[in-house]
């Protein structure tokens, strides 16, 4: 018999196969990380020049790593609210995943995760080494840090689709979802740190931000992999990615069985 886990480390790697087959569309997403990244760059270090050269602790290096590591996993985390599963949520076609011998949200989870990594190879990481190249910027100081940083991404990834996927079976109850995808896109792109760093918001707002969800899925793994955190705080913000996921799937779990019971399928 195989193993759960080999079962669903299957799903990641059928989903990284499947999103490799669109390369063209993973190259206009390349150039589309460098055009915006490079807007960035004029709006961001022009405000840090206006501040002294020091903006709530962002030099013009920490800023570019800001900008190129976001832009780089702009592709890999789910921001957009949009996910196959929502789709199957309105049609009943999910009727059929739950007949399957597998866990309808781990499964779902596992496969769009597949899907995300495979973002990193054609968008992510060319996009942080064209901004290095161009622009430069700052690193962590250790090897450990980077290990830590890549523990980061991959929990900010799986955790931006278990946060979809609650989206996706809301629509148990509310059948069409489109209208909370947007507000999620909305949201979850500006508290996430995705246009300026976090740090820059009000403390009010920056209060917020850390209250959510959103922060460990692009701003932690950014301030990880940039050197600006290190040591027992970075430690500390992936401790806090690891219970925004465990929360996720928890609650993931209420709603998926919730959601269940009250299960039409359109048509009959």
């Amino acid at each position: 018999m195989r193993s759960p886990v080999g079962t669903y480390l299957r799903l990641v790697r059928a989903g990284f196969r499947e999103q490799s087959a669109y390369l063209l569309a993973a190259f206009g997403g390349l150039v589309a990380n460098a055009t915006f990244g490079l807007l960035k760059v004029a709006i961001l270090f022009a405000t840090v020049r206006a501040a002294g050269g020091e903006l709530r602790g962002y030099d013009l290096a920490e800023m570019s790593a800001y900008i190129w590591l976001s832009q780089g996993l702009l592709g890999s985390v789910n921001l957009t609210g949009r996910t196959d599963m929502a789709d199957r949520v309105r049609t009943g076609d999910v009727a059929v995943d739950f007949l399957r011998p597998l866990d309808v949200q781990a499964a779902a989870v596992a496969t769009d995760t597949g899907r995300r990594l495979f973002a990193l190879l054609p968008r992510g990481v060319p996009s942080v080494v064209i901004g290095a190249l161009l622009v430069g910027m700052s690193t962590p100081g250790s090897a450990w840090t980077y290990l830590l940083g890549a523990v980061s991404v991959l929990l900010g990834i799986v955790l931006s689709c278990a946060c979809v996927y609650l989206l996706a079976v809301v629509g148990f109850w509310i059948v069409e979802t489109r209208g909370l995808q947007i507000l999620y896109m909305v949201a979850s792109g500006f508290l996430a740190g995705l246009f300026v760093p976090i740090s820059l918001f009000p403390d009010w707002l920056h209060a917020v931000a850390v209250s959510t969800p959103f922060p460990s899925m692009m701003m932690y793994p950014v301030d990880l992999l940039s050197g600006r955190v290190e040591g027992l705080p970075a430690l500390l913000l992936v401790a806090q990615q690891a219970a925004w996921l465990a929360a996720a799937a928890v609650l993931g779990q209420v709603l998926t069985r919730a959601g269940r019971r009250r299960l039409e399928v359109q048509g009959g």
